[in-house]
Parts: C-alpha cells; sequence; structure tokens
C-alpha cells in the first residue's frame, strides 16, 4: 500500500504538467515519459502506462494503468487503479478498452491498420473456434486473412492480429478468453467462416453456457 500511495502522490503533484505533456517541447516530453515510467516501477516494473488526451477542452485526460497482457500482473493493476486520488481534469481506467466502433465495422467503413507492408482492416478477417479448454476457460481460433500468403511474415502478422483483437475486446477480456491464435488465408467459401467482429458475441455466449 505505501507504494501505492508513493505514486499517487508523486502523480498528484506533478498532474499539471503531465496534463500539458503535448505542449511541452520534445525534450520536456521525453523527461515526463521517463520519470512517469520511473515512478510506475516503483510500484511494479512490469506495468505500463497510456495517456489519452481530451479533443475538447471539457474532457478529461484519460491515464491507462496496463499489465501489457500478462496475468500475473493483473491484480496489481486493479489494486492501483482502485486507490487512485480524484481529480477534477483526470480519469484513471485498470487496462487498455475496447476501442473501436463496431457500427462502421459491420458496414465495411472502418479504418485500416497498417503495420508495415502489411494493411488490413477489422471488417475483412473472420475466424473459426478451434477448440475450447474447459480447464484454463479458454479459446483457440483459426483467424482467416486475406492476401496471408502474399505477405506472410508470421511474427509480424501475429502482431497485428493481437492489436487488431486488443482493439476489439480490450486488454483483459483477450488474455483472459483467448488462448492460441493460428493463421490461415481467407478461402474463395467464406459462409462458414464467423466475422472477427462478432468474436466477443462468441465468447459471451460460450461463457454463459459454461455458466448454465
Amino acid at each position: 500500500m505505501r507504494k501505492i500511495n508513493t505514486f499517487w502522490n508523486w502523480f498528484q503533484d506533478n498532474n499539471q504538467t503531465i496534463k500539458n505533456f503535448i505542449n511541452e517541447t520534445p525534450k520536456s516530453q521525453k523527461q515526463i515519459s521517463h520519470w512517469i515510467k520511473h515512478r510506475l516501477g516503483f510500484y511494479s516494473k512490469e506495468l505500463d502506462y497510456m495517456i489519452i488526451f481530451p479533443k475538447k477542452p471539457t474532457e478529461k485526460t484519460e491515464l491507462i494503468i496496463t499489465a501489457n497482457g500478462n496475468p500475473e500482473y493483473f491484480t496489481r493493476v486493479t489494486e492501483l487503479i482502485k486507490h487512485a486520488p480524484v481529480l477534477k481534469h483526470w480519469k484513471f481506467t485498470a487496462f487498455i478498452q475496447p476501442t473501436v466502433h463496431i457500427e462502421k465495422i459491420m458496414d465495411g467503413l472502418d479504418e485500416p491498420y497498417v503495420f508495415q507492408e502489411i494493411t488490413i482492416k477489422t471488417s475483412e478477417i473472420k475466424f473459426l473456434p478451434l477448440a475450447y479448454d474447459e480447464k484454463t476457460k479458454k479459446l483457440n481460433i483459426i483467424v482467416y486473412l486475406k492476401n496471408y500468403n502474399i505477405h506472410c511474415d508470421t511474427k509480424t502478422w501475429k502482431q497485428a492480429i493481437y492489436i487488431i483483437m486488443q482493439d476489439l475486446l480490450g486488454e483483459k477480456s483477450l488474455y483472459q478468453n483467448i488462448n492460441f491464435v493460428q493463421l490461415a488465408c481467407l478461402p474463395t467459401n467464406t459462409e462458414e467462416l464467423i466475422e472477427l467482429y462478432d468474436l466477443q458475441f462468441y465468447i459471451d455466449t460460450i461463457n454463459k453456457n459454461d455458466v448454465s
């Protein structure tokens, strides 16, 4: 608890400087980033952070604390946010939350992701379940990608898919519910495949059935 209080006391003392981050010089921005990471490291070196700056002056600046998907440190994230101070211009969030708009994806109007030589839209991705592990309560899936064989750098593709899935599900849901992802090229006949944007709905259905 002492380490949690130490971090938040420091944050409160420096919150105006952090809030003004985007107006600082690149050198000052680097120093501010270093000190946030350094101070967070006193509490837990495994945690990381993101700051979402408001688009409107009336909106709050958001500090997100993340475990980078490592479930061993989920409790540390929730404990830190649980004891966050109440600050007028700040919002504190545990874990990276779902950030995409499903309606846009369903209409094919979503923005493409660009990863090195790969450009892909979530609306172009489909999946099928491979297996459900009763012990871990996690799902193995196969993800079907357009042009996968053409740009077949598996490491880059896997990184891309995990980022896309995190945007869809959020950090905690992704790592609590997905165990293994296999990649494959999108077949000509896609009638039996499920849209990736329906993955959370599929997970919720499985979990509901598992409970009942």
